[in-house]
């Protein structure tokens, strides 16, 4: 079953859980600060978009995010800027 023969709810339930369990606490920050923030407003397309990220190696997005990496041409536009921005990361103390 892929994720697009899911309904929405799910797959976002699902996107979640990949954000926040990637396997190191930059990553976790990262993807599931990302999520938090900006999932609410994503329709069809935009959970698309993110789900494909998550398929992606963490270090690759990490780079893309930090600035440090080149981002492909499928992963350019509002959201990556977004994530580029990474005022959504809140680190707990």
């Amino acid at each position: 079953m892929t994720a697009q023969t899911l309904d929405f709810g799910t797959r976002i339930a699902r996107a979640k859980f990949r954000s926040w369990h990637r396997g190191t606490r930059e990553a976790d920050y990262t993807f599931g600060g990302f999520f938090d923030r900006y999932s609410p407003d994503w329709d069809e397309a935009g959970l698309a978009w993110f789900e494909a990220l998550l398929d992606e190696d963490d270090v690759d997005v990490l780079a893309w995010a930090f600035g440090t990496g080149e981002v492909p041409t499928k992963f350019q536009g509002a959201q990556m800027t977004a994530m580029q921005r990474l005022d959504f990361v809140e680190i707990p103390r």
